[in-house]
């Protein structure tokens, strides 16, 4: 970015934004539609982890790899498919989705809104006071009247495994910006990274390694795991549950890394990429200048104002609250937050209630989550054993999709599976889980459904369409009401 693209105001906002990722914009966008002056600060790339590596660019990268296996599942389409991916092309799809990681778009659009940019490291430097320094050591001082949000997201958490610095292990980042396809891929972490990565790798031809201390994706239903891992293994990948990486050891910069495992035995790949949670983006932004602890997750109220901090004026959106490290569910936090902040300063009246304007409410209750895997799984609200240690009197229904038959004609011989997490003294959905291709465009119709509070002799009136995926509703229902 030019040095005329960035604006300089006159040091003094209604609100500063660290971050201008997806959360910082639409915390920006909202601050700005309620006419409060704006400045963002970002010390990377506008636009954030999401847009350069991680939602935008596996999912560039995935959707090759599943379109090629969908079409695999259907007589007639299958003969057409005759060889392997054009890796060259799908990677060039990859750059032009994150704009060969230019962005001055996403720049001129912070300006768009009238909001001022200033590029550097932005530090709070006390109360409503952040000090922006800037890659040749220059400083501004920015002063806020109303909020400062926190939007600075996470970064990979390396685990303490003896020689990972010679390992130069690859994060999403290298698993995403990455143009060069390795022979041999480990991946350590059976999360959703890790068996998006996966699935990812090994679609474009890297003889792939997933290992895992836990089941595959632990947060849901654990079908879903089951699933995946049985797709994977169909594919070629070595899928290894219960094991756990004690060493990592590459004497050369060229030569492979050996993997040591638990058991002693020892493997070999030539890359070796970690997969093992994420650590909030908060160690060096000045926390302790207004009492917290740096590089600590920070703890907010429903309308995301940083609890232990006098004045309501800090807010922490998206990752670094650690309510659900998910780019949607930040936007959320942000768009709501925004709202907040916007009627604060103006002193009207909080609807900070239960699915208030104010309140974000479905971080705890209904929080949408997709990996888009081979095949997809999808979850929204509680599972059957999250609900049942929260004290709900439930019921599970379980069917397979091919009960539908938009699913059977979807893919022959069509592989998935539904749970419902049913309250039974209210009759309402408390959690829904599908695995199975093209999914994913389910999972909003559920997202209602558990935000909604629906009732499900009401919801048994909403049809699906014939013949459509979707039909596995009404099977649901069907099977809930005869049991």
């Amino acid at each position: 970015m030019s040095e005329a693209q960035e604006t300089q105001g006159n040091g003094t906002y209604d609100v500063i934004v660290l971050g201008a990722g997806p959360v910082g914009q639409n915390v920006a966008d909202r601050a700005r539609a309620a006419r409060l002056s704006v400045a963002v600060v970002e010390r990377e790339l506008v636009g954030g982890e999401c847009s350069y590596w991680a939602c935008v660019p596996s999912k560039a990268l995935l959707r090759p790899v599943i379109a090629v296996a969908d079409a695999n599942r259907v007589e007639g389409a299958r003969q057409a498919v005759t060889r392997q991916l054009d890796t060259d092309r799908v990677f060039a799809r990859r750059n032009r989705y994150v704009t060969d990681w230019d962005d001055s778009g996403q720049a001129r659009w912070v300006k768009s809104i009238g909001a001022d940019l200033f590029r550097g490291h932005g530090r709070i430097d006390g109360p409503r006071r952040v000090t922006v320094t800037r890659d040749d050591g220059s400083q501004r001082i920015l002063s806020a009247r109303h909020a400062v949000a926190i939007a600075t997201g996470s970064r990979p958490v390396l685990p303490d495994i003896p020689g990972i610095d010679e390992a130069r292990p690859w994060t999403n980042r290298h698993g995403t910006d990455s143009s060069t396809v390795p022979v041999r891929l480990a991946i350590i972490g059976g999360g959703g990274v890790g068996v998006e990565m996966a699935t990812l790798w090994q679609g474009l031809g890297s003889q792939t390694t997933l290992l895992s201390r836990r089941r595959l994706l632990p947060r849901m239903e654990p079908f879903a795991g089951e699933l995946i891992e049985r797709s994977l293994t169909e594919a070629g990948a070595d899928v290894r549950i219960g094991v756990q990486v004690t060493a990592l050891r590459r004497p050369e910069r060229t030569s492979p890394v050996t993997l040591t495992l638990d058991d002693g035995s020892e493997l070999e790949a030539d890359e070796v990429m970690l997969a093992t949670g994420r650590t909030p983006a908060t160690d060096d932004i000045g926390l302790d200048t207004v009492g917290l602890t740096p590089g600590s997750w920070l703890d907010v109220d429903t309308t995301c104002l940083v609890k232990g901090v006098d004045g309501n004026w800090l807010y922490a959106l998206g990752d670094v609250n650690h309510r659900a490290l998910l780019t949607h569910q930040g936007k959320y936090q942000a768009r709501t937050a925004g709202d907040a902040i916007g009627a604060r300063a103006a002193g009207r009246p909080m609807d900070d209630a239960a699915w208030g304007d104010h309140a974000t409410t479905a971080d705890q209750h209904a929080v949408p989550q997709v990996f888009f895997t081979d095949p997809e799984a999808a979850a929204v609200g509680l599972t059957a054993e999250q609900a049942s240690d929260a004290g709900h009197r439930i019921k599970t229904v379980d069917l397979d999709f091919n009960t539908a038959q938009g699913a059977n004609l979807y893919a022959d011989d069509y592989q998935g599976h539904a749970r419902l997490v049913v309250d039974l003294d209210r009759e309402i959905l408390l959690g829904v889980t599908f695995v199975g291709p093209g999914i994913s465009e389910l999972l909003h119709s559920a997202t209602i459904a558990v935000v909604g509070e629906v009732p499900l002799k009401r919801l048994r009136h909403a049809i699906a369409c014939f013949p459509t995926v979707s039909e596995i509703w009404l099977f649901l229902l069907a099977a809930y009401q005869r049991d």
